[in-house]
């Protein structure tokens, strides 16, 4: 809250540092109640900001969040069974987190890559045209830590 100046106009941008920083991928209770008092704005609307904006979440994630595109587009060309092929190779079910607290699965509305759906969106990164083989092969390098099989499927907007 100090980098920003205590400003309340930059709540959004405290939360993210707050989530980015949790260990844990979300805004801890504690931790919004300390913003609602330092920023001098009701804890109601951190928690309209946490609810509404689906970057956000008061409840622990993965370090990874999974966001499966659910648009029309995505629907008509496969998303449901994306969605199938992740649960499938991470044992989870969609909005559970990974044992190993690596992933959580969760939809998402449009990410604008509709010429390449179905889509998944993985951090800021958009892959397209996805096959079991790739999902194999992006999960593999998250877990790994290699860059470059998550560059070569990453679609370039």
């Amino acid at each position: 809250m100090e980098k920003y100046d205590r400003d309340a106009q930059q709540l959004i941008a405290v939360l993210l540092d707050i989530q980015a920083e949790s260990g844990a991928n979300y805004v801890d209770e504690k931790w919004s109640a300390l913003c609602a008092r330092v920023l001098n704005v009701p804890l109601s609307k951190i928690y309209d900001i946490l609810t509404f904006y689906a970057m956000f979440s008061s409840v622990p994630r993965g370090e990874y969040v999974i966001e499966i595109c659910k648009s029309t587009p995505c629907c008509f060309t496969g998303s449901r069974e994306v969605e199938g092929w992740f649960e499938q190779v991470l044992g989870i079910k969609m909005g559970e987190t990974s044992p190993d607290r690596k992933f959580t699965l969760s939809n998402t509305c449009c990410v604008g890559a509709c010429d390449v759906g179905p889509v998944a969106k993985i951090g800021d990164e958009v892959y397209g045209d996805l096959t079991l083989e790739k999902v194999n092969t992006l999960l593999r390098s998250y877990r790994e830590g290699l860059p470059t099989h998550r560059e070569a499927l990453a679609c370039q907007n």
